[in-house]
């Protein structure tokens, strides 16, 4: 039973899927830090310092009663909230990362698309030339 599952596991396919879990986990992580640290400061400044992390709509207090600074906060209070700054970021998380994979399959198919450039013939060999200028002088000759 070992031997079949060392046959499994080391086959191309799942490597290779391995590999690719391992990538997306680490671009996620990037494109994470990309909305998080770059494009909701860009957003909160266009909309007059609005921190879309911590917005949330209340729906029930916690013990002590609102308001609470953060979610965190609220959290702790035990309040019950919906985190409408949280699904925003991770709403355009998503949309990033589709957006990225989209062009890059994009690229990718555009390329298997393009035929390779058509090289240009060799020059003729010597051979070749003396062969012609032989045929020329014959042509010449009838």
């Amino acid at each position: 039973m070992f031997k079949e599952f060392k046959e499994f596991a080391m086959k191309g396919n799942v490597v290779d899927m391995a590999v690719g879990i391992i990538i997306g986990a680490a671009f996620g992580a990037i494109v994470n830090s990309l909305v998080t640290d770059i494009v909701m400061p860009i957003i909160g400044a266009a909309t007059g310092g609005l921190d879309f992390s911590s917005r949330y709509l209340l729906l029930k207090d916690g013990m002590p009663p609102a308001p609470y600074a953060t979610i965190a906060a609220a959290k702790a209070a035990g309040a019950v909230t919906i985190n409408i700054g949280v699904f925003i970021s991770l709403a355009l998380n998503f949309l990033l990362v589709a957006l990225v994979l989209f062009m890059m399959i994009k690229g990718i198919n555009q390329l298997r698309r393009t035929p390779p450039p058509a090289l240009a013939p060799p020059p003729p060999t010597n051979e070749e030339r003396l062969l012609g200028e032989i045929r020329d002088l014959l042509k010449a000759g009838r």
